[in-house]
């Protein structure tokens, strides 16, 4: 059995193959001009303690980092806060907070931006309850979603660990 291909075939199976290279192409297109956002690699915690009348301690820490627009230069400053309060028996109370304040724009233009920042902090005294904390920022590079962590020590013998989803205001 032979097998013809007519000529309107060809024609056909070729416009098939340019239609899938154009489907092909474009969502490269919309990747190379859609906006990305970086994570700061320059995160700090500082935490303050206090002594409240009762026995109380109060321990506060915060942590911040920048997310930056690749493509427009415009950032934000996000900062995650946590405060425990305890006393010499167990954990009296946890709250946490936090979020991201838009700023400006450094370059009035679009192009491809590279960005670091750093920050001054108070004192820091991170050895109030123990060990002291950490901080832990993430960032889905992809789209503008933003995590920000804390854990430290209660002195109890557990770590009280908090995570905050940004909001952008």
């Amino acid at each position: 059995m032979e097998h013809r291909t007519s000529e309107s075939g060809h024609r056909m199976n070729r416009i098939v193959k340019l239609g899938f290279v154009v489907a092909m192409l474009l969502p490269l297109a919309d990747v190379a001009t859609a906006d990305e956002f970086k994570l700061s690699n320059n995160q700090r915690i500082a935490c303050s303690r206090g002594l409240a009348p009762g026995k109380l301690n109060t321990a506060t820490c915060k942590s911040y980092t920048y997310v930056f627009n690749t493509k427009t230069s415009e950032y934000y400053r996000c900062q995650v806060s946590l405060a425990l309060t305890r006393d010499n028996k167990e954990v009296i109370n946890v709250q946490a907070d936090g979020g991201c304040t838009r700023k400006q724009r450094i370059f009035d233009t679009d192009s491809d931006y590279s960005f670091d920042a750093t920050e001054t902090e108070p004192p820091n005294t991170n050895s109030f309850f123990g060990p002291g904390g950490y901080s832990m920022w993430v960032s889905d590079n992809t789209k503008q979603r933003v995590r920000g962590c804390i854990t430290i020590s209660s002195g109890l013998g557990s770590d009280i660990s908090k995570c905050i989803d940004m909001t952008f205001e």
